[in-house]
């Protein structure tokens, strides 16, 4: 497996993402449905925040949490104080469990970053019992994550390969509406539900917004920091105006939707 999202730093991370996962977290997992006693798979788990919400929602007998990013793992490992987490590295598409291992698997916000992003979703079936529960989330980034699309779309103004960042960063796997269903049911999963979760991206100014994105984090960043010169200079100044919108440097929110798509294993 590779995975499409540029890892730079764990705090990093935090400040572009790992922030808002938080947010999401909690309402995935209403969605996605959780009973104490349960043993449970995060996949993908970042830094943590699925994995540790998780913990907070239900008395699990056992989470294990896998990333395919060794600084993810490692910063995930450093924050648990929970002796029913294990966290590991490996591989979303070859999970090294057995069939049927867990009562549920869940996936926040990393089937878009897997290239084969269905090898995953079968993985995830395979090692879930009958009668289990695979769940997963993505960002909208076409229709639903104005903040990013912001900047997006203003780079994709200026330049070939910002219009070239624009069709990759809108068309990731699973994101348009019903591919995830269609995903689910193409593995044998039953009552495949999809339906769209929100929350709110507020900033406190544009260098809270943009810090991450200059600095390298994830897919936007690694263009960001591709661009030299008047090149970068430009985008960044361009970038600032969009957010600004005419108006002084301040506080900013932004509504964000992810689909989120659960299924039973027959």
């Amino acid at each position: 497996m590779t995975s499409s999202f540029n890892v730079h730093d764990a705090a990093g991370y935090e400040q572009l993402m790992g922030r808002w996962s938080q947010k999401l977290a909690p309402l995935f997992i209403d969605f996605a449905g959780i009973a104490d006693g349960e043993k449970v798979l995060d996949v993908g788990c970042g830094t943590g925040s699925l994995t540790f919400a998780l913990s907070r929602a239900a008395e699990l007998s056992e989470i294990d949490a896998i990333d395919y990013s060794p600084v993810f793992v490692e910063e995930a490992a450093r924050r648990n104080t929970d002796p029913h987490i294990k966290i590991g590295q490996a591989d979303a598409c070859a999970l090294p469990f057995e069939d049927g291992a867990f009562d549920r698997a869940f996936a926040l916000l990393v089937l878009h970053f897997v290239p084969e992003a269905d090898k995953a979703i079968a993985e995830m079936r395979r090692v879930v019992r009958p009668g289990g529960v695979v769940a997963a989330a993505v960002w909208d980034h076409f229709g639903g994550m104005p903040g990013m699309r912001m900047m997006v779309d203003t780079v994709a103004a200026l330049s070939e390969g910002g219009r070239q960042l624009r069709n990759r960063y809108f068309f990731q796997p699973m994101m348009q509406p019903g591919e995830m269903k269609r995903a689910f049911v193409a593995q044998h999963l039953v009552d495949v539900v999809e339906t769209q979760l929100m929350i709110r991206m507020n900033y406190g100014n544009f260098d809270d917004y943009w810090a991450p994105i200059a600095a390298g984090e994830g897919p936007l960043g690694k263009f960001v920091c591709s661009l030299e010169g008047s090149d970068r200079v430009r985008v960044d100044t361009a970038v600032r105006s969009a957010s600004e919108a005419g108006q002084r440097d301040g506080p900013r929110s932004f509504a964000n939707i992810a689909w989120a798509c659960r299924g039973v294993a027959p």
